[in-house]
């Protein structure tokens, strides 16, 4: 009898799971092709095909994935944010998993699975393609083979958590802190008794020997992305939060309303004495979320943390309304999915971008910015994914004004990234050639073999040019969208002639690594 009671509770759940995931990938595939391309995901396709073990800003796994899901199928929105989709479905699911294991039943389930869907920050992780797409499912991944181990799985279970950790490093190094925060817990609680055994060390040196191609690659190039950062932290681009801001915007970010879940969670995880045993994790949070606030990181590096206080929170509640009062499970259930709905304008494509403009007026909320020189009308993470094709068809039209012979010598040249794979993307249509640019991963693919004899530049002021050009053209403003970040609305197009010198041997002093 107990026996068909356990696995008609485990049906419950596993259909719950899947049905909240379902919803997940249903909510993404609807909505992510309302905008247009991420700057970040045109910079992307560009790395794809230009394949290698390390990239100044990007670690090489995402970019190997988003090659595969090219050749698979193609460029299109749809192809691109596929994965994602996918991705953001199991980060539902896997939080579902994850409340089970620590003990939870259908509600505990439920909760940690509707918060995971209502939270914002990974309805915006799930909707485009970029570094996060996979990070909440590795950070989870490791702490839920954590936890099968404090529940008394097999010690071998260490190696496949090295190979979790090893996965994350090459998807995206920020993992490095959540091990370290890990590390730290276990060193706090019993568990510690772990490191006394081989497996957790031949877990750690699988890691090691995962992550070594992307290690050898920034030995090899004179650490790029330790350059990067520093650049960064002394360039005032980001968005300096103290600590209560910090922590007021993981509660927006995450939808207010899943507040009682994760810090419900994560008192359970300290006070509770069901919840104690895996106290290790929530010392993870607290180490992690202190290591974020001093090295002053973004709002959202912390997002991959809480889907294991989603389930944690979800145990927690289920076991206080367990007798008493149990209409305030579904009370959460439904409190969450009613914000989420409120919100979820400024986290997916849903609203024309004149409505959105309106619609967060109507409600005083606009998301946080991250990066000081965000000043357009949209929130970041729609502005850019306007005036790409239309700033591709104005270098068309300049490019097409030459004579044939220079269009045979003439390079185009952008001052970032998304402007750069704008072209590579949309301008093949065109027959413009690959661009240059010195942003990040486009300085390592070099001048190529261009001189410089003529070259198609784009940027707001030409005072750089006519130093470093003979004649210097400016065929005016771009064409964009008024929905566009702002200064990609003030480009110019300047045809250059003759440089002063060579392009290779200007082309050191290009390097923006910002």
């Amino acid at each position: 009898m107990n026996a068909g009671a356990g696995s008609r509770r485990l049906s419950v759940e596993t259909k719950v799971i899947i049905g909240f995931s379902l919803v997940a990938l249903l909510v993404h595939l609807l909505t992510n092709q309302r905008y247009g391309y991420f700057r970040d995901e045109l910079y992307f396709i560009a790395c794809a095909r230009h394949l290698d073990f390390g990239y100044v800003d990007l670690a090489p796994l995402s970019v190997l994935l988003l090659r595969i899901e090219l050749m698979l199928f193609g460029t299109s929105l749809f192809a691109l944010r596929l994965f994602p989709a996918i991705a953001g479905a199991f980060v539902v699911a896997l939080t579902g998993v994850f409340a089970r294991e620590l003990g939870g039943r259908a509600w505990a389930v439920a909760l940690g699975c509707v918060a995971a869907l209502c939270a914002l920050v990974y309805l915006s992780i799930g909707n485009f393609y970029s570094l996060n797409v996979y990070e909440p499912l590795l950070w989870t991944g490791s702490a839920y083979l954590l936890v099968r181990i404090i529940n008394g799985g097999s010690p071998r279970l260490w190696l496949w958590f090295g190979v979790c950790v090893g996965i994350g490093l090459e998807n995206k190094h920020s993992i490095a802190f959540f091990v370290a925060a890990l590390v730290v817990g276990l060193l706090l609680t019993p568990e510690r008794r772990h490191f006394l055994q081989p497996w957790i060390w031949l877990g750690g040196l699988i890691a090691l020997l995962l992550a070594l191609p992307n290690i050898i690659w920034q030995m090899q190039h004179g650490w790029p992305t330790w350059v990067l950062l520093q650049n960064i932290a002394h360039s005032h681009k980001n968005v300096v939060l103290k600590p209560s801001q910090f922590i007021a915007q993981q509660i927006l970010l995450l939808n207010p309303t899943t507040f009682p879940i994760w810090f419900g969670g994560l008192c359970w995880l300290f006070v509770s004495r069901e919840g104690q045993r895996y106290r290790a994790l929530g010392f993870a949070y607290l180490i992690a979320l202190a290591e974020f606030i001093i090295m002053h990181g973004k709002n959202y590096y912390l997002a991959p943390a809480y889907p294991m206080l989603f389930a944690a929170g979800g145990v927690a509640i289920e076991r206080v309304f367990a007798l008493r009062m149990q209409w305030l499970k579904p009370a959460f259930a439904a409190v969450m999915i009613g914000m989420a709905g409120l919100l979820s304008p400024l986290a997916i494509p849903i609203l024309p971008p004149e409505k959105l403009v309106g619609y967060m007026r109507t409600i005083h909320v606009m998301p946080p910015r991250t990066e000081t020189s965000h000043t357009a009308a949209l929130p970041q993470l729609f502005a850019d994914q306007f005036g790409w094709e239309e700033m591709v068809r104005s270098v068309d039209r300049v490019y097409h004004r030459l004579s044939p012979d220079e269009q045979k010598r003439a390079a185009i040249f952008c001052q970032n990234y998304g402007e750069a794979g704008a072209i590579d993307l949309f301008g093949t249509k065109f027959r413009l050639p690959p661009t240059l640019c010195g942003h990040q991963n486009y300085f390592f693919w070099g001048p190529r073999e261009y001189t410089g004899a003529i070259v198609v530049i784009l940027d707001e002021r030409a005072d750089d040019e006519r130093e470093q050009f003979q004649s210097v053209e400016d065929c005016g403003l771009i064409e964009s969208s008024p929905w566009a970040m702002p200064w990609e609305q003030r480009l110019h197009i300047y045809i250059c002639r003759g440089l002063k010198g060579t392009l290779r041997d200007l082309w050191p002093k290009l390097r923006n690594w910002y």
